[in-house]
């Protein structure tokens, strides 16, 4: 129960915290967003490459094909500073610890005569 718990906690903390920088992130981390494949990844990294790095997420709006609406679907999931990690990693649970059995009952004590 003790490590389903720790396993528990480690998803859920990773969940919270995996965020996808725009000007560091590789084309994995990019395609792990909501809405970007690997066309618009390959464009966002091509924009920082010519244009420098984003000063805001809103900064995507600038690239062609990248509405204002796809943006919002995983504004939470981006940052301009900071590490990166990818969201889909986040995403897929953690492998559970296999239960343990429960301990056999004790054999009644038998008197030798």
């Amino acid at each position: 129960m003790k490590h389903f718990i720790v396993a528990l906690f480690m998803l859920f903390s990773l969940s919270v915290f995996a965020t996808v920088n725009l000007n560091t992130g590789t084309q994995a981390d990019l395609e792990s967003l909501k809405g970007i494949g690997p066309a618009k990844a390959k464009a966002i990294i091509d924009y920082r490459t010519k244009n420098g790095a984003f000063k805001s997420v809103d900064d995507l709006a600038k690239i062609p094909g990248i509405k204002k609406a796809t943006i919002d679907k995983f504004r939470a999931d981006v940052a301009v500073s900071g590490a990166s990690a990818p969201v889909a990693a986040a995403a897929k649970p953690a492998a559970a610890a296999p239960a343990a059995k429960p301990a056999a009952p004790a054999a009644p004590a038998v008197k030798k005569p």
